[in-house]
């Protein structure tokens, strides 16, 4: 199990970030993403903590931890901004929350983050065709969710990913220790979405080729290797 979308007590989340990534270990996931709620307010203060916690267990514990933010209830037009804002300043994961069902998320956020080049555009909602075409075209990944509330359009995000060969990512949007979820119940959240064992096993690897980018284009960083 990979899970590139959580959250700590930076934002709305329960626990410290040592805590969630000890939980996250023992209970087997290989990779962990810390993506705590930003926008202009926060995002600074964020971004130092996570790094910070990231690079003190880096080599220390078994599982991969990587840095990131969940760009969150901010306007369309400020999204390109927020991005590449995280881009210049560090190497991170970056999520849009996006239009889920549940919560009163502007219009035109899926379309202003997939414009944007985020990494993972978050429990979309009823994602429309054009979006999800760019977001294909993009390399943004769309996101099977497996929180309460926000799963609720996982079929129609599967139906249409499939369709226009945009890729998916399946995570927990975790906020609680019980929220996160065993490689066994990430299958069968997968199923639930529609989804056949061959396209489960690209959304493994689309989260697994996520992380290899991760580290390989932070490495390059640390080496000069990269303007």
């Amino acid at each position: 199990m990979i899970d590139l979308h959580t959250h700590t007590l930076f934002s709305d989340g329960e626990l410290l970030p040592s805590e969630l990534i000890r939980r996250a270990e023992s209970m087997g996931l290989r990779a962990l993403a810390i993506t705590d709620h930003v926008d202009i307010s926060n995002i600074d203060f964020v971004l130092e903590r996570i790094l910070a916690v990231c690079r003190e267990l880096e080599g220390r514990v078994k599982i991969k931890v990587l840095p990131g933010v969940e760009i969150t209830h901010v306007l369309p037009a400020d999204f390109a901004k927020l991005v590449a804002y995280v881009r210049k300043k560090c190497k991170a994961i970056i999520v849009a929350h996006g239009e889920t069902f549940v919560e009163p998320v502007n219009p035109g956020t899926n379309l202003a983050a997939i414009k944007a080049k985020v990494d993972i555009l978050a429990h979309p909602g009823l994602i429309s065709e054009q979006e999800v075409k760019l977001a294909a075209l993009n390399g943004v990944c769309l996101e099977i969710s497996g929180r309460k509330g926000h799963c609720l359009g996982n079929g129609h995000v599967a139906k249409l990913a499939r369709a226009f060969k945009a890729k998916l990512v399946l995570n927990t949007d975790t906020h609680s220790p019980e929220n996160l979820i065993t490689r066994d119940q990430a299958n069968r959240i997968a199923r639930g979405a529609g989804l056949e064992e061959e396209e489960i096993q690209r959304l493994i690897k689309n989260s697994e080729q996520l992380v290899a980018d991760f580290f390989h284009d932070r490495n390059l960083e640390k080496k000069g290797g990269r303007k």
